[in-house]
């Protein structure tokens, strides 16, 4: 069976998303946890303003207080050449950028149309590929907008196509609000991976309307071998009210484990580490896997 790579989120794009606020020393343990159980790559969290994300504030400080384990990396989102410039300061060396399919979330999440956008980009992933940093991107919206709907495959493809030319090592094709299923996967899948590379694809689905381990088993038959997901199932979407976050790492496990593919990545010590972030969080995981966990120890 094949290698797959779980790329960790939780501590970026699940806790960004949770009305709590989880204080540095909570998001280091938490960080620091999903690393000694395996995972390759932990996303620390985002070097955006804290009037906007406060959940996020305070990134170079949990950074800074990481006890780096080796064999795992660490990752930090950046929305522009300010954030990239205090990525760099803290040290961080692997960066994420974020664009979108759709122009209307593009306008309402980064106050920019695509094209510009990519124009930003552009900048940050010279700036940070000339000071060694690795550069993966995101796309969202890629499977459905919640202002515009549908969402053509040929703006996914050249938007993905635009952003590793710049230098982005991955691309992850996001189903930003949960709204794909693996009828759609297949067909998105079916078009973009005949141009685009399959090992320069993730994917970054959410677990809104419960179809997320369906849409990831799909794509695995089509050959996509990284997927994004967040322990514990946390976090959400503001576009998206009632959401639940990215796929459970502990459900994508399982589900990954059971088919008999290697990860790296322990499976009790990923529930471990979601229990404990759980009482900062204040609300019961979405995690199926999880709860089954809790409930027998």
């Amino acid at each position: 069976m094949a290698s797959i790579t779980v790329y960790e989120v939780g501590p970026r794009d699940g806790l960004q998303n949770e009305a709590a606020i989880v204080p540095v020393e909570g998001r280091i343990a938490f960080v620091e946890a999903l690393a000694a159980a395996g995972a390759p790559v932990v996303e620390v969290g985002a070097f955006v303003s804290p009037k906007w994300v406060p959940q996020m504030a305070d990134t170079d400080a949990v950074w800074r207080g990481i006890r780096s384990r080796p064999g795992t990396r660490y990752s930090a989102l950046v929305p522009n050449l300010t954030g990239l410039e205090r990525a760099i300061a803290a040290g961080i060396t692997d960066v994420g950028i974020f664009a979108a399919a759709s122009e209307s979330f593009s306008h309402r999440n980064l106050n920019q149309s695509i094209a510009d956008s990519l124009n930003t980009y552009r900048a940050v992933a010279r700036t940070a590929l000339d000071a060694g940093c690795q550069v993966r991107a995101y796309l969202s919206t890629a499977f459905g907008c919640p202002f515009e709907g549908d969402v053509a495959v040929r703006v996914v493809i050249d938007t993905t196509k635009a952003l590793l030319d710049m230098g982005a090592y991955e691309v992850a094709i996001s189903d930003t609000i949960g709204i794909a299923h693996p009828g759609q996967v297949r067909q998105v899948l079916n078009c973009v991976l005949g141009s685009i590379p399959a090992n320069k694809i993730a994917l970054h689905f959410h677990d809104t309307r419960g179809t997320a381990l369906a849409n990831a088993l799909t794509a695995l038959d089509l050959g996509v071998t990284t997927f994004d997901s967040s322990a514990g199932g946390l976090g959400g979407c503001p576009y998206a009210p009632g959401a639940t976050g990215n796929v459970a790492t502990e459900d994508l496990l399982f589900m990954l484990h059971g088919l008999g593919h290697e990860t790296g990545i322990s499976l009790h010590a990923v529930c471990q580490a979601s229990a404990a972030i759980g009482p900062w969080i204040g609300r019961p995981s979405p995690s199926r896997y999880l709860r089954a966990w809790i409930a027998t120890h």
